[in-house]
């Protein structure tokens, strides 16, 4: 379907032609017109100046080569020519026309009549004829004709400097189409960016920046925002009682089965199973979490005061585990991402890092040209070459050595997924172990938010 400015800009264009080419028709046919009148206009002024020299030497025809003091008559074949008759059959022309006589119209007429013809040298000509009784009693045939090559190259002329004209008009008028439907859509544009940026700023759009026409289309906006804000409010709050309300009766089975598992009994697959139901109510509710804010709320996180924290955290952990942590991080870094969310991909992170490296981990935040990028590195085994996708699969664990429930990059790459970023294993060049290369964009991809 075409957008809005291609329809505008496609029908200014097809009216514009239509008008240009209607105009261009009626102006060409009343130019050719007042072409042909003044050519005719012409040829009756020199059809009544032979008139006046005839009426002086009519009785001396011969002589009225030297009353018309047009050089062209005297030029053979020049375009320009006289003729006249009398009753007795003889016949009078101008030098220019040679040997050769123009063809006579079949009735007499008294009245000046004017004709296209056909002259010397078969050479298209308009005539100009009118009998005529002079005051002495005779009566002749006057006729002047003139070449129609000069009338035919006037009319190229203008013809081609009518095309020139409205080529011009066109362009112009084809800008103007432009410039009116750019003007015309501003406001939608406007529009657009503003609830873009009013989304994120949680703030309503404001009815008087807008034409009047747009006006019921930006309390309608402003409605449905506010709508969709206390909707992902309410699926937050939800999803934040849930995971409360499931909390306490976990801890209490927990405690149970340590006290059973200490008095003997072995409950180790009974504390597993309950792990995995932690973990999976945990990526389930992150997801919940996710989805109702990820792609939806756009929102700004100090990712330097969290990589911070974490750094403190971390170091002790490592430090006391006899390993070793070094953070590098960008100052001033923000990125579009739910403080919650991203504390608990690093968190995770951090966690399978610190548990399966040998001596050392690391954390890398750095500025990339359209968002973040995060890199966590590991000196442990790293994972087999190949075997990438099925680490990344929903619980997949490629060593059970380690105590875990093989969740936490699934909910990791859950919550990334929600605001359309990247998560790769790749192989450590800095420790040899694992890496795990993180990339948030500084926009909303919105067909990677939408899949999540």
């Amino acid at each position: 379907m075409l957008s809005l400015r291609r329809r505008a800009m496609i029908g200014g264009a097809l009216s514009a032609m239509a008008s240009i080419l209607v105009g261009a028709f009626v102006l060409l046919t009343l130019i050719e017109d007042n072409v042909l009148d003044r050519f005719d206009r012409g040829l009756i002024d020199r059809h009544s100046q032979l008139v006046v020299a005839l009426n002086t030497t009519a009785t001396n025809p011969v002589a009225l080569s030297e009353r018309l003091y047009d050089p062209a008559y005297a030029t053979p074949f020049s375009g320009r020519y006289w003729q006249i008759s009398n009753l007795d059959g003889e016949t009078y022309t101008s030098g220019s026309m040679f040997d050769t006589t123009l063809k006579a119209p079949s009735s007499h007429s008294t009245d000046l009549t004017l004709r296209s013809m056909t002259g010397p040298e078969g050479e298209p000509v308009r005539s100009a004829f009118q009998q005529i009784t002079l005051e002495d009693g005779s009566t002749w045939d006057v006729s002047v004709a003139e070449s129609l090559a000069a009338l035919a190259a006037e009319r190229q002329q203008t013809r081609r400097s009518l095309l020139l004209a409205f080529v011009l008009v066109g362009l112009l008028g084809l800008a103007g189409a432009i410039l009116q439907t750019t003007t015309i859509l501003h406001p939608l544009d406007k529009l657009r960016r503003d609830v873009s940026k009013r989304w994120e700023q949680d703030e309503d759009l404001t009815t008087s920046d807008y034409p009047q026409e747009v006006a019921p289309l930006v309390d309608d906006i402003n409605e449905l925002l506010a709508r969709n804000r206390d909707i992902i409010a309410r699926a937050r709050r939800q999803a934040a009682d849930l995971a409360h309300a499931l909390k306490t009766p976990t801890a209490i089975l927990r405690n149970e089965l340590t006290v059973l598992n200490a008095q003997n009994n072995n409950m180790e697959a009974s504390l597993d199973a309950l792990d995995r139901v932690d973990a999976q109510l945990g990526r389930s509710l992150a997801r919940m979490r996710a989805a109702n804010s990820g792609a939806a709320v756009s929102v700004r996180t100090d990712l330097s005061n969290s990589v911070d924290r974490f750094t403190r955290l971390f170091s002790s952990m490592a430090e006391r585990d006899g390993k070793e942590m070094s953070t590098s991080c960008a100052p001033d870094l923000f990125i579009r991402m739910d403080q919650q969310d991203i504390e608990e991909v690093i968190g995770n992170l951090l966690d399978n890092a610190l548990k399966w490296c040998n001596d050392a981990i690391s954390l890398t935040a750095i500025t990339r040209e359209d968002g973040v990028e995060l890199l966590i590195e590991d000196d442990g085994p790293g994972i087999p070459e190949g075997r990438e996708r099925e680490a990344l699969k929903s619980g997949g664990r490629l060593d059970s050595s380690k105590p875990g429930t093989g969740l936490g990059l699934a909910i990791a790459i859950d919550l990334l997924q929600a605001y359309g970023a990247d998560l790769n294993l790749e192989k450590s060049a800095a420790l040899g172990g694992l890496a795990v290369r993180i990339f948030i964009p500084s926009k909303r991809r919105q067909s990677l938010a939408k899949a999540a």
